[in-house]
């Protein structure tokens, strides 16, 4: 246990107030493995009191006019940034992730979600034609839909809470989000600010617990329209059935198998060190992480001897040191799955060279029992083997070379995820020829994940349904009337 600290009691936030519950789920430090939390066991009874909350606070909400919903999640971005260090110190503490990510990406994201949403709102504009010889005058309005679900995944947590939060609120909506059971702290402490920010009680109605609880408790309501879901393919297709029989909006994002693409003329004193980051930042934990690096022949061995020199400089530590680009994976379960797959590489004949079962992994004491695994490159590694295959979502990539262009992009469109894909080059005709063809949602060319919020967010195939960014995510929590005024 957590010894003599006293263990953080979340509660579920239902109509503007903090309720406690009549069972609890255990939260461990991933750093540690210790219990240091215990988060509500939600289920119908807690939706049943969530859905009355927002279904009573969405008339008054959705009438209010965009810009004094924008000067509410305005102050609600004040207030979280004025909490930033606290918010980063939990955020790492709960994830895993270092405090140094939490403090420069995860919470100053949250931040920017509700400014940028506060300020997209303002912006949008309908449709309107005429039909002069009828006499009539056709336009469009949009809705808010009523009572959004939200679920959003462990790996960034308040991140992607609040990048579903605030369109949905912005556009006149109530919400019932429901966080990760791993990574609830944030959310939790996120509520807390609401009344300050001027957010009424039942707008946002936060129920913590497992998937198969109080998720589906609330994918199935029948007042919930609408569903906005990031996590597991898995997870995606229950909340895909559950929804049919309601016919709801859904919106999907469900990660990748990310390849990067490194051409002969590519910079190799960029590429070396951003890929290293695109494979092994947040310990890959991002649906964004490359997993599959494909390199023209000619540079082949040199750029593995780079990249893996710059991958045994990529420090593992505890999340609170200054010094570690990595942290801890989130889970025992999780990290277990992951070793799980390297052995399935070795079984196949891959070469491991360097990280999990190659190198030594230095920890503190303290961490010992702590969720913590070194960056791992694989090579020798056939297109056909699940660790090129299947989402690992971990500090693993597989290095392989290729020949030509055609051949790069029928191996790299060869999986059935398609979210996001990187292509190193110097040659622009070739950058745009290949971002082309690439069956991904995102593809960036000589860098990694610089995000513009709005421009669509999304994947392709078995990556999802949906987009996000400031016109889909409009688009999405808002329903488009056409009217005909005849004069």
């Amino acid at each position: 246990m957590a010894g003599t600290r006293a263990l953080l009691m979340l509660e579920n936030f239902i109509d503007g107030k903090f309720l406690p519950c009549s069972s609890y789920i255990d939260s461990y430090d991933p750093s540690t493995g210790e219990v240091y939390c215990r988060v509500p066991n939600s289920g119908k009874e807690e939706i049943e009191a969530a859905v009355e909350a927002a279904r009573a606070a969405f008339p008054g909400w959705s009438s209010r006019s965009p810009q004094e919903r924008s000067q509410v999640l305005q102050r609600l971005a004040d207030l979280l940034e004025q909490s930033l260090e606290e918010l980063a110190q939990a955020e790492s503490r709960d994830q895993g992730k270092t405090l140094t990510l939490a403090r420069t990406m995860d919470i100053p994201r949250s931040v920017q979600n509700f400014r940028f949403f506060a300020s997209s709102i303002l912006h949008h504009t309908s449709d309107c034609t005429q039909m002069d010889h009828l006499g009539c005058l056709h336009y469009t309005v949009r809705t808010p839909v009523g009572i959004a679900g939200l679920i959003s995944p462990w790996n960034l947590p308040l991140y992607l809470l609040t990048w579903k939060l605030a369109p949905a609120i912005a556009a006149g909506n109530t919400v019932i989000a429901k966080p990760s059971e791993l990574t609830s702290v944030t959310a939790w402490m996120m509520c807390k600010l609401l009344e300050k920010a001027g957010v009424p009680p039942g707008v946002v109605n936060i129920v913590f617990g497992m998937g198969p609880r109080v998720g589906e408790a609330l994918v199935s309501h029948p007042e919930v329209p609408l569903i906005s879901f990031t996590g597991s393919q898995p997870t995606a297709e229950r909340i895909t059935q559950l929804s049919a029989p309601h016919c709801k909006k859904l919106s999907l994002e469900l990660g990748g198998k990310n390849p990067a693409i490194i051409f002969e003329d590519a910079n190799l004193e960029e590429c070396v060190p951003t890929t290293v980051r695109s494979s092994f930042a947040n310990q890959g934990e991002i649906c964004l992480c490359t997993s599959r690096i494909f390199v023209q022949k000619s540079i082949y061995s040199e750029f593995l001897k780079r990249f893996v020199e710059a991958t045994r400089m990529w420090k593992v530590g505890i999340p609170s040191d200054p010094s570690a680009n990595m942290g801890a994976l989130i889970s025992k379960a999780h990290l277990e799955k992951v070793r799980s797959y390297i052995k399935k590489a070795r079984m196949e004949g891959a070469q491991i060279l360097c990280g999990e079962g190659v190198d030594k992994l230095n920890l503190p004491p303290g961490n010992q029992a702590g969720y913590f695994m070194l960056p791992t490159v694989i090579t020798d590694i056939k297109d056909e083997s699940c660790c090129m295959r299947e989402e690992i979502f971990g500090p693993v990539t597989c290095v392989v070379p290729f020949d030509s262009e055609e051949e790069v992009i029928q191996r790299a469109n060869s999986v059935k995820y398609g979210l996001a894909a990187t292509v190193w080059s110097g040659n622009v005709g070739r950058v745009h020829r290949v971002a082309k063809k690439l069956q991904s949602g995102l593809v960036w060319t000589n860098c990694w994940l610089i995000r513009e919020l709005n421009l669509p967010f999304g994947g392709m195939k078995s990556s999802g349904v949906g987009r996000e960014g400031a016109k889909d995510s409009y688009e999405f929590f808002t329903e488009i009337k056409t009217i005909t005024i005849k004069h």
